[in-house]
């Protein structure tokens, strides 16, 4: 919206020209959500109080937990309102990349905002169903990747890129559909299950959402592209704004969410950062890359599957407790060492992502 006011104002004052640029809007987005997520982040944490809209903890895992019980939780609608608002303020919104990306943001959201509420105010334990959840993000996951894939421009859209290797670029044709649904609903998942301790899960998100920005700046620039030996997607480098607010507004939740934590951000905030993560990678063909530099929520993800698996295979528990951050927990690793530990895996992780950008 501000990107079309300052270029009705350019006619007065050629300085508002400066508005146009990408990279402008971008840090403007990330400073925009940050200001919103210090702004309304005490009141949604006193109104969550008042409500008692509280943490359940589990009693049969690590009893550090236990002091969480009451935690004020759906802490990540403060998220997907300084997102929005944002993005909404600073994008092209003529750019149909920035209406992709929100759309699943905030329909990833609303599906776990219904099983927010359904555990925390209608105090039904088992919230939606994990059927009923899974196949809602189903529908949502299947129906963005049918609609990518009939409405791109170019082969590169629906084309899977190999890190490290300049020319290869895999034609998917239909079997873009279900790569594409597989990225947003695992990512979206996978995110949902690292969201376990004060941080853990929302700074790698940081890192991973900030990293895709750069990448969408390069693909969608023909000349940084070109030099990079990076495919040129016309339009994506619009997602950098939409990155820029995603980083903006998780700092501004993890000033709340440090340990110790005064609020969760609960599945409406998990499902929705995930699936954004997810569909940002699917847009900027760079899906094998956001394997490696999410490693963490990969780890997080895989072994929940193993420790399924291995229990109704055996009957043994591969781990002592999955997902694996209570693993080490019940380890004895103090909660700041485990969250510290997997930040700075997601750092190194998040530079190799980098990296495949230059070495081809």
């Amino acid at each position: 919206m501000l990107l079309y006011l300052t270029e009705y104002l350019t006619q007065f004052h050629s300085g508002f020209n400066v508005f146009q640029y990408l990279t402008l809007r971008a840090i403007l987005g990330a400073l925009t959500a940050l200001v919103i997520s210090f702004v309304v982040g005490p009141y949604l944490i006193h109104k969550l109080n008042v409500h008692q809209i509280g943490q359940q903890v589990r009693h049969d895992g690590p009893q550090s937990h236990l002091s969480k019980a009451g935690t004020p939780t759906m802490g990540g609608a403060l998220i997907l309102v300084a997102v929005t608002t944002s993005t909404l303020l600073w994008a092209d919104l003529s750019n149909r990349h920035i209406w992709v990306v929100l759309v699943v943001t905030l329909v990833f959201g609303l599906i776990g905002l219904v099983d927010d509420y359904k555990k925390l105010i209608l105090k039904d334990a088992r919230g939606l169903s994990p059927g009923a959840k899974f196949f809602w993000q189903s529908v949502a996951g299947l129906g963005i990747a049918i609609y990518l894939y009939l409405t791109a421009q170019s082969p590169i859209e629906t084309q899977l890129i190999v890190p490290f290797f300049k020319d290869v670029a895999i034609d998917l044709g239909w079997l873009f559909v279900p790569l594409a649904y597989f990225v947003i609903v695992g990512t979206s998942n996978a995110v949902n299950l690292t969201d376990g301790l004060d941080g853990l899960a929302i700074l790698p998100a940081v890192m991973v959402g900030g990293a895709l920005g750069i990448i969408a700046y390069a693909t969608g620039h023909a000349r940084f592209a070109e030099y990079l030996g990076i495919p040129y997607v016309p339009g994506v480098g619009e997602m950098v704004v939409f990155c820029g607010a995603l980083v903006g507004s998780g700092l501004g939740f993890l000033w709340f969410n440090a340990y110790p934590a005064q609020m969760f951000m609960g599945d409406v905030g998990a499902l929705a950062l995930g699936a954004a993560l997810g569909i940002i990678a699917v847009i900027v063909r760079q899906e094998i890359v956001l394997l490696v530099m999410g490693g963490v929520f990969v780890m997080e993800a895989v072994s929940v599957i193993m420790q399924v698996v291995s229990y109704k295979l055996t009957g043994r528990r591969i781990f002592r407790m999955a997902p694996l951050h209570h693993h080490f927990e019940l380890k004895g690793w103090p909660e700041p060492r485990v969250i510290v530990r997997f930040w700075i895996i997601t750092v190194i992780l998040v530079l190799i992502g980098l990296a495949t950008l230059k070495i081809r």
